[in-house]
């Protein structure tokens, strides 16, 4: 299968290149850089090696710099240790980071390139669907806090993305699942092709490459319009002031994307309430989520999630945000809706 290339535009342009064994295009990426750190966690100790020896037989010195897996990875005290690392390296400005592993490993990497001498460049190596379609996408970076999540960061964009499909032979069905909520997001709210693809297999696993370019590219045009998520890049949440909630609640004990299926229902409805998505559409998101494997329902504190959702990077004071739909593809803004809507909302998403 040829590689496929898609440009995210912007001041620092690069390419997300999608396709089996494109991870050896990181010795080209990377070509006259003197250090690289490739952080990875545990299970990825092999790719990671292999990224290793690839930059070492063309003149980098690469180095393994271990972190832990998923959430647990994104804390300040692993980035602590990590920076410590660098400086044992001593990773200067025109070296590099390299992120090996799944949208939790590369969110640390990012960030920690982004705060290392106030910026060094980094490369993204992407093992999950999630990573591919969403986390290692964007320039976004950032950990957790016990405030939420996310909520330290910085906008760091990628010099490149090496989206290689061979890593995912192995993925988890759950953690393929997982992934396949962003790449329907980028269905719901820009691309009905997506929504066809996955209606027709509702797996994934039939047009895995074309939905993986296809979610990339929803992202890559919104990113390259608006780095800073002061716009058109905002709509990439659809779904997720629920979801990044439930993560909180539950320790991120429950996957992303999981969190982000129940949050898209809920956001499907709560437009519905609102009088701005028709009950069809929204019927088609509950069906489409349940077909791929994805929960709908939640069972949890409405109250305690509502307290956690007005902590969300989304809002703005006292103001709660939402992404909705004003029908398949038109993505918009709700702001401080009806208690009575989000009630409802919440009703058809509770698991009582």
């Amino acid at each position: 299968m040829t590689a496929r290339r898609i440009t995210v535009a912007g001041d620092r342009p690069y390419d997300v290149v999608i396709g089996p064994g494109v991870q050896i295009e990181l010795a080209l990426v990377l070509d006259g850089t003197a250090r690289a750190a490739v952080v990875h966690s545990p299970a990825l100790a092999a790719a990671a090696g292999a990224a290793v020896e690839t930059l070492q037989q063309s003149g980098v010195a690469a180095e393994a710099v271990v972190v832990p897996d998923g959430e647990a990875a994104k804390t300040a005290e692993v980035a602590a240790a990590t920076w410590a690392e660098f400086g044992r390296l001593g990773l200067t400005r025109s070296d590099a980071v390299v992120g090996i592993g799944g949208g939790a490993v590369t969110d640390l990497a990012g960030f920690l390139a982004a705060t290392w001498l106030r910026g060094v460049r980094v490369v993204q190596v992407p093992t999950s669907l999630l990573g591919m379609v969403d986390a290692a996408v964007g320039g976004k970076t950032g950990i957790n806090t016990a405030a939420g999540k996310n909520l330290v960061g910085a906008f760091h964009p990628p010099v490149a993305v090496l989206a290689d499909t061979d890593a995912l032979a192995g993925l988890p069905d759950a953690e393929f699942r997982s992934g396949l909520a962003e790449v329907v997001k980028c269905g719901f709210i820009a691309d009905g092709r997506v929504l066809e693809l996955l209606e027709a297999d509702p797996t994934g696993r039939a047009d895995t490459a074309e939905l993986i370019a296809r979610a990339v590219q929803v992202k890559a045009d919104a990113v390259g319009e608006d780095l800073y998520d002061t716009g058109r890049r905002e709509f990439l949440n659809y779904g997720h002031t629920l979801a990044h909630a439930i993560e909180r609640v539950e320790d991120f004990r429950w996957r992303h994307g999981e969190a982000v299926a129940v949050g898209l229902v809920f956001a499907a409805e709560l437009a519905v309430q609102a009088g701005r998505l028709s009950r069809a559409d929204a019927d088609r998101h509950r069906t489409l989520v349940t077909a791929m494997g994805l929960p709908t329902r939640y069972a949890g504190d409405w109250a305690q999630l509502q307290a956690v959702m007005r902590l969300d990077k989304k809002a703005r004071g006292a103001s709660l945000r939402f992404v909705v739909l004003d029908g398949l593809g038109v993505p918009g803004i709700l702001t401080d809706p009806d208690q009575a809507w989000l009630d409802a909302a919440w009703a058809a998403v509770e698991d009582a």
